[in-house]
């Protein structure tokens, strides 16, 4: 007889009502616009045109105890509101939830940490929202802090922490408290690369030492691949398909493959959360066209929209191998150049490299806009496609690497034993 599982979601749903206002540009535009909006508001009890979002529809999956299951798709997919329905943080509109144990989740930085708490004080407060009493905290205590490296702030409260900080403390008691589930979103990919396999190698040893289940979302499907068992694909709120990773991340790679390159208009992408943001990333402009070639002048115009006046503004354009591993970033304030924009602005920023460092091949596009070091406006991952062909340079060898990944030149020389 087959085990009970311990995540059963049957016809989920989820819709949003999202509110729109028009945009005006002069002051009798506006004070007309705001006497029609008082009285829509006076007669109807509205000043604003609605529309439905529906960020999952008719959604159903079991997930058997230990399993550690992956859940992928393109930015609004509907990942995210589907864990912060399983984390009970958001009420699904329509479908059944069934939760066999107790839940962790870490879905962004801070969750479920209180800011004037310290570190010590909020690992006690969420061993006790998970149900644990304060001796199997203290049992638990020394190893927190010793994976979390944060010993040295532990008496802090934890609004002061960097986003790191948090990250680290946070995963620390999600993963260390034992929840029978372990819910994790992106959220991993603020820390640095020796935490996130920290993190992974965590994630598979309470799977498979330990028996307990783990879902996890990402965009790094190499870290997918070898972290989970099973896969589910979200494709705008619906389950396009859910079995072996192998075989689910094949598919979703091939579907990225067969879209149109030229598709790169992002203002409708992701949910609610994505429109009300400062700063919005609209769409992006490569190479004017042109194919992009190895070792030759390659230029990127992102355009963008602000909501609210922000300051400190960096940009960002990554290139990563389809299967999610970033291999090339560039970034607008790499010489410390940081840049304000008022509310209502709209426009493009131009990004120009002399020689494009990518051998030839196809490689997935991180695009990002984020308010000082850390602080993220926007983020688009695997948002797009771009194919780099073999230019005038390029040795014939070099076509078409196994891995691509970056050529670059630099100066050899030979010598012979005994020389330096």
């Amino acid at each position: 007889m087959a085990s009970e599982p311990v995540i059963s979601v049957a016809g989920l749903s989820k819709r949003y009502v999202i509110e729109h206002e028009s945009r005006h540009d002069n002051l009798r535009d506006t004070l007309h616009h705001t006497a029609r909006k008082l009285w829509r508001r006076f007669r109807w009890g509205t000043g604003f045109q609605k529309e439905e979002f529906w960020a999952l529809r008719d959604v159903s999956f079991e997930v058997q105890r230990g399993e550690v299951v992956g859940i992928i798709g393109r930015n609004g997919a509907g990942k995210s509101t589907l864990l912060k329905i399983l984390s009970r943080i958001t009420e699904p509109t329509a479908g059944r939830i069934e939760l066999r144990g107790r839940v962790a989740s870490l879905l962004e930085v801070g969750t479920g940490f209180h800011p004037e708490l310290s570190g010590r004080e909020n690992i006690f407060l969420n061993g006790a929202i998970l149900g644990m009493s304060r001796a199997e905290i203290r049992r638990k205590f020394d190893e927190i802090v010793a994976f979390a490296e944060v010993e040295q702030f532990l008496d802090t409260p934890v609004k002061h922490y960097s986003s790191g900080m948090y990250v680290r403390l946070a995963f620390a008691v999600a993963a260390h408290l034992e929840p029978e589930i372990l819910i994790v979103d992106e959220v991993l990919a603020v820390g640095d690369y020796a935490f996130q396999r920290k993190c992974l190698g965590k994630m598979s040893a309470v799977a498979g030492q330990e028996g307990r289940t783990v879902l996890f979302v990402s965009h790094n499907l190499g870290a997918v691949t070898s972290l989970c068992t099973r896969a589910l694909w979200l494709v705008q709120g619906h389950l396009r398909s859910c079995g072996p990773t192998a075989a689910v991340v094949a598919d979703y790679v091939g579907s990225q493959t067969e879209q149109a390159l030229a598709d790169y208009d992002f203002r409708n992408l992701g949910g609610p959360d994505r429109q009300a943001g400062r700063l919005l990333i609209c769409g992006v402009e490569l190479n004017g066209g042109a194919p992009a070639a190895h070792r030759e002048p390659f230029r990127t115009r992102i355009h963008f929209r602000v909501r609210s006046k922000v300051d400190g503004v960096a940009f960002g354009l990554g290139f990563c191998s389809l299967e999610g591993t970033r291999l090339a970033t560039l970034d607008s304030d790499l010489d410390g150049q940081y840049r304000a924009y008022p509310a209502g602005y709209e426009g493009w920023i131009e990004l120009s490299v002399p020689e494009l460092p990518l051998s030839p091949g196809r490689y997935s596009l991180d695009l990002g806009a984020r308010c000082g070091s850390v602080s993220s406006l926007d983020y688009l991952p695997a948002c797009g496609l771009i194919d780099v062909q073999p230019g005038p340079r390029t040795p014939a060898g070099a076509v078409q690497i196994p891995g691509g990944g970056l050529r670059l030149a630099g100066l050899w020389t030979d010598s012979r034993p005994g020389q330096r």
